[in-house]
């Protein structure tokens, strides 16, 4: 039910807007870059949030109880930095840093600043990570902060904004509420819909919202707009916000040109003239922030492995990438925030086998990659579950934006790609990945497992799960044989010699099929009177180094990688890199180099010279240079 506001309050929230303007103007001027008007065109909407709206503690930002809030259009961090400051977590002197490089106070947030849980700035991708937030708070916590997101008229035009707006929806995210800021301008030109604001309306209530219209400069609707939106049972919540780029600014203000512009020697005169419109009197100091309830439970997600060790025979045929449902289901036994989400394709991936442990605690994102990567995102935040992510791993490609500002964020997720390169055979090249490897290992700080049997892989996603950053393990479609024995110990970072012979001619590395295939390829050499060591690494990043060195100088240094996948950025580009300042030592490539087609898989593997007959032939060449 909405409270109405007193005088004294309204006052307050209204200079309390203006002094989160004046507070922008003399951020960005001090940094000589920055975007005060799309500051300015949301301060009454952060008045109201912060002091009057939100429940948090200044003593801990990233409290587990405290309400969450995303900043989806991080280009008007200033505002957000002095929002935090008026209300006392810092000095407001200190905005004044903004953008120098030894502040955390950067052009837009990230988590390097304790009250930031996500770095935004690449639009369009806020919405899903409060989707996350959201989900974990209704689903899992079951706790009363509610979730937060600001976004930019600009921005909605992202696609991801749609996906997140259909997946809040379906599932009914009542403890979400999206605040559209519709200032009508973009960078370049007026946004599409300018003003429209019964197009917005409608395409929200379409998605499943609530939408509420509002005058984005009258704090008395705004915190109407709130109450209605916290009283709002069985489905999300959309504050639809009209206002103007610059607003007080005179001269400035729903003018085009003035777009990350700070104001320079314009900005003296227009604080001035906020400060005239403020009204005298007023207590200087912010309203009461409001505790939240302390209803979050406390969770461990540090305790995780599997409910039981891998369980195979030598020799046995299993895909890895039933091996990771396997292993999944596992890790969800023995720890309760293990969560899966999956883009539709959950019984190809089995990501569908952790429903046989907990039919809760898997999200279904449908086919919205992007959005599936940022709901994870925001599900990891405040270290409340351990979130796998899989799909089919060419269609990560689509979030790569995502997973890159994952990385920027300091999230822990893991994903997990299946059906990747020609071994899939019949489905053709629009399934096949042949560039995950390089996508993933271009991640700051990620880890790249690409298990070759069921053991390994049942211990990589174990792994995955306990290691920080954003890892990546990919699966294989066909099945292949076990290899290793059930106590084999793994370690990211930590290759396997799987097969050696006394004065061995050459070493080939493989990973995930290719390796079996170098094994095949191991015995056609032997035949011929050239041994081949066979080298698992386990992990793409970090590559094993100091056994690939040791392997290579005792074999004659001559090696082989083989891998299915392009060769740029793939197994072969990792493994010269690492043994590139070696002298006496050759790699040789074996990739694919052109894009394939359809057919069987074993035909594939052949004809696109990554099979065991082609590295035989390749191995036979290298040794005799």
């Amino acid at each position: 039910m909405a409270v109405t506001l007193d005088d004294k309050t309204v006052a307050e929230l209204r200079n309390l807007a203006d002094r989160l303007r004046i507070d922008s103007i003399r951020a960005t001027n001090a940094s000589k870059s920055g975007h005060p008007t799309s500051c300015a065109s949301m301060a009454e909407i952060m008045s109201c949030l912060f002091f009057r709206v939100m429940k948090y503690k200044l003593s801990e930002p990233r409290d587990k109880s405290s309400d969450r809030f995303i900043l989806s259009k991080g280009h008007a961090a200033p505002i957000l930095y002095a929002a935090w400051a008026e209300a006392g977590l810092f000095p407001v002197d200190d905005i004044m840093n903004l953008r120098k490089l030894d502040s955390d106070l950067e052009g837009h947030p990230t988590p390097r600043l304790n009250f930031v849980d996500v770095a935004t700035g690449s639009l369009g991708q806020g919405l899903s990570v409060a989707c996350g937030m959201a989900y974990v708070g209704k689903h899992f916590d079951k706790a009363s902060y509610r979730t937060y997101c600001l976004i930019g008229d600009g921005e909605s035009a992202e696609g991801s904004i749609w996906e997140a707006l259909h997946f809040a929806g379906h599932y009914r995210l009542d403890n979400l509420c999206a605040i559209f800021d519709i200032n009508r301008l973009g960078q370049s030109e007026p946004t599409s819909l300018q003003h429209n604001m019964e197009v917005y309306r409608k395409r929200l209530e379409a998605f499943g919202f609530h939408a509420i219209v509002v005058d984005g400069h009258d704090v008395e609707e705004l915190c109407k707009a709130f109450d209605e939106a916290s009283a709002t049972v069985g489905k999300p919540t959309a504050i639809l916000a009209k206002t103007f780029k610059g607003y007080k600014f005179p001269t400035i203000s729903d003018e085009l040109d003035w777009h990350g512009k700070p104001l320079g020697a314009k900005a003296d005169e227009v604080i001035r003239a906020i400060e005239q419109q403020m009204q005298p009197g007023t207590a200087t100091g912010a309203p009461k922030i409001l505790e939240p309830l302390n209803d979050a439970p406390v969770v461990d997600i540090d305790d995780l492995r599997l409910s039981t060790p891998p369980a195979y025979k030598m020799g046995e045929m299993v895909a890895t990438r039933f091996a990771y449902g396997t292993a999944l289901a596992k890790l969800a036994e023995h720890n309760s925030r293990v969560i899966a989400l999956d883009g539709d394709t959950k019984n190809s991936t089995y990501s569908d086998r952790i429903k046989k442990v907990s039919a809760e605690r898997y999200i279904e994102c449908f086919i919205a990659e992007q959005n599936l990567v940022g709901v994870a995102i925001g599900a990891g935040c405040r270290n409340r579950t351990i979130p796998y992510v899989s799909t089919f791993a060419a269609f990560f490609t689509r979030a790569f934006d995502q997973l890159r500002m994952g990385a920027i964020s300091q999230t822990n997720i893991t994903c997990v790609g299946s059906h990747a390169g020609v071994s899939i055979g019949e489905d053709g090249p629009s399934q096949m990945a042949l560039e995950d490897l390089a996508m993933f290992r271009s991640i700051p700080g990620s880890t790249v497992f690409y298990p070759s049997d069921a053991v390994s892989c049942e211990r990589a996603a174990e792994l995955a799960g306990k290691t920080k950053g954003i890892c990546f393990i990919r699966t294989s479609r066909p099945n292949t044989a076990v290899i290793y024995e059930n106590v084999q110990f793994f370690s990211a970072g930590k290759g396997h010699v799987v097969r050696s012979h006394d004065q061995d001619d050459l070493v080939i590395v493989g990973a995930g099929v290719t390796l079996h295939e170098a094994l095949k390829a191991s015995d056609m050499l032997m035949e011929a009177g050239i041994k081949a060591a066979v080298i698992d690494p386990f992990t793409i990043k970090p590559i094993d180094h100091d056994l690939l060195l040791k392997e290579a100088t005792r074999c004659n240094g001559r090696v082989l990688t083989v891998e299915d996948h392009y060769p740029e950025g793939g197994l072969g580009e990792a493994v010269a890199s690492t043994l590139a300042e070696q002298r006496n030592i050759i790699v040789k490539i074996l990739a694919v180099r052109e894009v394939p087609r359809s057919g069987p898989p074993e035909v594939l593997l052949e004809h696109f010279g990554i099979g065991a007959k082609s590295i035989a032939e390749a191995a036979k060449k290298l040794v005799a240079l």
